[in-house]
């Protein structure tokens, strides 16, 4: 069952706004702001100071995949300590293949 989007109020540069969510997303970006130790306001500010989309809403999920996105490289991974090896020039410049 798709579960419907979520209406929360941000602060935005001492600005208060509101902004409609999914669940999923939500629970995304309190992931995000505990691993950085930040606000959802905070977080928020700073995602619409950078200007990654038309409006704040498009710029979360933007931000939220381009996070995790960087998290599930070789890389990242790395840093996170797991995957079980560190990387290699190798894996930053080869992508998997389909089975």
């Amino acid at each position: 069952m798709r579960e419907a989007p979520i209406m929360r109020n941000v602060t935005i540069s001492g600005r208060r706004t509101s902004m409609k969510l999914e669940p999923a997303m939500w629970l995304a970006l309190a992931e995000v702001c505990h691993r950085e130790r930040r606000s959802v306001h905070e977080i928020c500010t700073g995602i619409a100071n950078r200007g990654l989309s038309v409006n704040l809403t498009a710029s979360v999920r933007v931000y939220l995949i381009d996070y995790f996105r960087d998290a599930a490289t070789e890389h990242g991974h790395a840093r996170a300590d797991h995957g079980g090896r560190p990387p290699t020039d190798r894996d930053a410049t080869e992508l998997p293949t389909a089975a």
